[in-house]
């Protein structure tokens, strides 16, 4: 079921609009409606604002009038802020007792958002919030060919809820990215409350004003959300005038449709996406759309001068006097003391001193602060712990990274350096010791628990030393939240030679199989290095990086979580990535390595069906890529989820062994799974089948025997008078692309 939301019937806005109707309005223009003030460049009526796109729709329901833009009713306009507050429709998914199966129900408009609309959902002040306890719900953008993000909200009964908190226990909030104009929700039919309906019948979703909500426990009962709001809350929507990209081209190319038009105002460029807006200069209060809007305000009335000084009101400012015989000093009338021309003078030297040396003082004592903060941060992130084990075990190769070096790095973390971007933070390409390329991470957040553990983990996670795994190089700890810096992988990513801008470079399958065992001895390294295993946590193809070899590394591991050895660490925000989590994992919140055998099993599913793991489109069960496999492998019908050019470049019997592999990673109970090195063994046996073709193996090829951990057979090889030593690679052209999410 997936809902797009449209802000407004008639909020299409082409640029010549703002040719068009961009005259100021008439005295006759009406400027309230019920409550609400109607501000110009917004109107209602013929010729009242400055462009179609912003008009207000007076109309009158329940006996009182109330403004409407297209179907949602305005609560207020900020022309200072940019931003609209409307009211949006709540989308909700229920259980109907009477015939057992999940109903969807709300107001659904139609999908008409454009670029040249003047409208943005505001990503500062709205969240996208999911209530429930037992509720999957996905938003989107572009109907769902943009960006994606998944709220979930779960809990085992009432006893969990709390009042006011909204972090994942029967309610979530997500934040939305920028340049959003329309947006789309879809609730997972695999997920339903048929087992709990009698405290929890429905789920709710809607993009919403977060500062407006305030969780109750009430909304998970059949009072519901919905019925509680009316079906309605406020949502804000930052608007601009966009026919110009910026102020700087607009101030440059003032013609008739340059919106700023009182003398006394400011052009602001929008938060949102291009356009701008309209302020009054400082010293100055009205409508800076209007050619005489800003008007002088009078400090005066507000009396702003010391006691017993005198206000003098200027344009756009003020001043103050003292009356006679006194003088200002600060913000004080003191005695005036300048009839003695020497003390005067002594006064004035000493006082330029002093400023001086107020002036220094401030810089030493905030420099001393700055370092006492960062100090602080060092020592919270375990520093003081990586310096001493670093010092004992000489010839560590781990960094403690200045921030000033990593700015140095970045070119002060300038935006064209960006690599990529994901749930845990942002990837800069730097350059260290001016020669030296790095990836640089800096990570969206760190908890409690992992500032408490960070420099321990930093300790193992340095000494991880494999050919298929990134290497991480060092840290630096002086900051709120910590940053990482990783060796630079040039060649992209699987999932690029799979479904993205490599694709065309049309690797072999023996290539792609290789890169997958590759990864997969990467992973079961972590798995079981040292005493404590390292969880991976977001297996996926974007996730597999490729080296000037194509040799694959698996990246992104700084963001995994050491194996929890208490019961209060397994429990931990949803995370991963859609078509990759372990269904296990969505029903308990219970990471282990199995989790990444799951993922790792889709990771097949891509090299054997060139599909992606989760389509938007279809059926429930079209959706997914491991549900249809399934349903494909129970049929006996593996030919027809395959990819063309993968059937004739392989035989049956190895896409056959490669699939019963995926199947068992895919296996609902986690237990039945089998382990990353039974995995990776597997993979260098079906490898040696597709290098070899004319080599016999006598080999168990039952997949249960990997199940069970025995052992999937000796070789046996017959030579057929084939020359040996031919390369599995295929020759690509290197070329840059960007690193890890």
């Amino acid at each position: 079921m997936q809902v797009f939301l449209q802000l407004g019937l008639g909020l299409v806005l082409l640029a010549a609009q703002y040719a068009s109707d961009g005259a100021v309005p008439g005295s006759q223009c009406q400027r309230q409606c019920g409550k609400v003030d109607i501000p110009y460049p917004f109107g209602i009526g013929l010729n009242c604002s400055l462009a179609r796109a912003f008009n207000i729709n007076c109309e009158v329901q329940d006996g009182f009038p109330k403004p409407f833009l297209g179907d949602f009713e305005v609560l207020s306009i900020s022309l200072t802020h940019g931003t609209t507050q409307v009211l949006n429709y709540i989308v909700g998914f229920c259980y109907n007792t009477s015939t057992g199966i999940m109903e969807s129900f709300g107001r659904y408009t139609g999908y008409a958002g454009r670029p040249s609309s003047p409208y943005r959902l505001s990503d500062l002040q709205n969240r996208f919030t999911v209530i429930g306890c037992n509720a999957l719900a996905l938003i989107s953008d572009n109907n769902g060919s943009g960006y994606q993000g998944l709220g979930v909200a779960t809990c085992r009964d009432q006893s969990d809820l709390v009042d006011g908190s909204c972090s994942g226990i029967g309610c979530s909030q997500t934040m939305i990215p920028k340049r959003m104009y329309n947006y789309g929700t879809t609730f997972s039919n695999l997920v339903n409350t048929s087992e709990i309906w009698e405290f929890n019948r429905c789920s709710y979703a809607v993009l919403m004003e977060a500062a407006t909500f305030n969780f109750s426990t009430t909304y998970i009962n059949t009072t519901g959300f919905n019925d509680t709001n009316d079906g309605r809350v406020p949502m804000v929507l930052d608007w601009a005038i966009r026919d110009q990209k910026s102020c700087n081209i607009a101030t440059q190319n003032k013609t008739g449709t340059y919106a700023c038009l009182s003398s006394n105002s400011v052009c602001v460029d929008s938060v949102n996406d291009d356009g701008y807006i309209c302020n009054c200069s400082e010293g100055y209060r009205g409508n800076p759309y209007l050619p005489v809007g800003c008007q002088d305000v009078d400090e005066c009335s507000r009396n702003p001068c010391p006691s017993g000084g005198v206000c003098h009101n200027t344009v756009g400012g003020y001043l103050c006097s003292c009356r006679a015989g006194r003088k200002l000093e600060g913000n004080t009338c003191n005695p005036d003391t300048g009839l003695i021309i020497g003390v005067t003078m002594g006064l004035f030297g000493v006082m330029v001193v002093a400023v001086i040396i107020v002036f220094w003082g401030q810089m030493i004592i905030q420099k001393k602060k700055f370092k006492k903060v960062k100090q602080e941060y060092f020592r919270q992130h375990g520093g003081l712990l990586l310096f001493d084990r670093m010092k004992s075990e000489k010839g560590l190769a781990f960094t403690v990274f200045s921030e000033a070096e990593l700015i140095h790095a970045t070119s002060n973390f300038d935006n064209s350096k960006i690599l990529g971007k994901g749930g845990h933070g942002t990837v800069y390409k730097g350059v260290i010791n001016n020669k030296k390329q790095v990836a640089v991470k800096r990570c969206a957040l760190v908890d409690e628990r992992q500032k408490k553990e960070f420099g321990q983990e930093m300790l193992i996670l340095s000494q991880i030393n494999h050919k298929n795994i990134v290497k991480l190089l060092g840290c630096c700890l002086e900051v709120e939240v910590p940053i990482l810096v990783y060796e630079f992988v040039l060649n992209g990513t699987l999932f690029e030679l799979i479904h993205g801008k490599n694709q065309a470079l049309q690797i072999s399958f023996s290539t792609l199989l290789r890169i997958a065992h590759e990864a997969a001895e990467g992973l079961s390294f972590l798995h079981s290095y040292a005493s404590t295993p390292i969880i991976h946590g977001d297996v996926k193809t974007s996730n597999i990086l490729l080296d000037e070899n194509y040799m694959a590394k698996v990246s992104d591991f700084g963001a995994s979580i050491l194996a929890p050895t208490d019961k209060e660490q397994f429990v931990t925000m949803v995370q991963g990535t859609c078509g990759y989590l372990d269904p296990e994992y969505m029903q308990t919140c219970q990471l282990t390595d199995k989790s990444d055998v799951y993922s790792f099993g889709v990771i097949l599913l891509e090299i054997l069906t060139g599909q992606l793991p989760l389509k938007l489109e279809g059926s429930e069960t079209q959706r997914s890529l491991s549900s249809v496999f399934l349903s494909a492998m129970k049929e006996n019908n593996l030919d027809a989820v395959l990819v063309s050019h993968v059937k004739g470049q392989e035989s049956m019997e190895l896409l056959r062994g490669l699939a019963d592999l995926a199947k068992n990673c895919l296996d609902m109970c986690g237990d039945n799974r089998p382990s990353m090195k039974e995995v990776a063994d597997e993979l260098n046996r079906l490898r040696k089948l597709s290098l070899h073709p004319w080599v016999r193996l006598n080999v168990e090829t039952d997949a249960e025997s990997l199940l069970s951990g025995e052992s999937t057979g000796g070789y046996e090889i017959e030579l057929s008078g084939y020359p040996m030593g031919e390369s599995e690679n295929q020759p690509i052209n290197p070329r840059s692309s960007y690193y890890a999410r």
